[in-house]
């Protein structure tokens, strides 16, 4: 006898877009996780958009870390290799654990859309006190094979063998 399916869990997911040109208004990247993450049944606890500084990056994301209610971040843009692509470098110091795979599968499948190109991409996650981070380059196609190719199953707690919800929901005494 199988066992019944479980009920979907909804996270509470925080986009973070990180561009010197783009506003809000023409943040396609951001709008389309923030539009993505809502349609599967999650929450979007926080959408910002900051220019590309280590510091400013480290600020918004330590508060999302820091607060029990964010359970995952989904960051766009500088991931690449131009002098302000900063992503990796601001956020994998605030990483408790390295989420290899991630970039590694990222890679693998962007080869199929973009060729060898894929390999000057930074695409980068990680755990920090409970809290998913997942790193994503700045276009609206690669955050699409981000989001459909990876982060929608493994952000919903039905997947089987394994997702990252029970890595979010864990005890912690500063994390619900």
């Amino acid at each position: 006898m199988s066992k019944p399916e479980a009920a979907f869990t909804p996270l509470n997911i925080a986009v973070l877009t990180v561009s010197d040109s783009r506003t809000l208004e023409q943040d396609t990247s951001g709008q389309y996780l923030a539009d993505s993450l809502t349609q599967a049944g999650h929450t979007l606890a926080d959408r910002q958009l900051i220019t590309d500084d280590i510091y400013q990056i480290r600020a918004v994301m330590s508060g999302w870390i820091a607060d029990p209610a964010v359970h995952a971040v989904i960051t766009t843009g500088g991931t690449g290799f131009y002098i302000r692509d900063s992503m990796p470098e601001a956020v994998s110091v605030l990483f408790d654990k390295s989420i290899d795979g991630f970039g590694e599968m990222f890679r693998l499948i962007s080869k199929d859309e973009i060729g060898m190109s894929t390999v000057q991409s930074r695409a980068i996650a990680g755990m920090a006190n409970n809290t998913g981070i997942f790193c994503l380059p700045g276009s609206s196609g690669a955050c699409r094979t981000g989001w459909e190719h990876i982060l929608k199953e493994q952000l919903d707690n039905r997947t089987r063998p394994c997702n990252f919800v029970p890595h979010f929901m864990a005890q912690n005494p500063n994390h619900s």
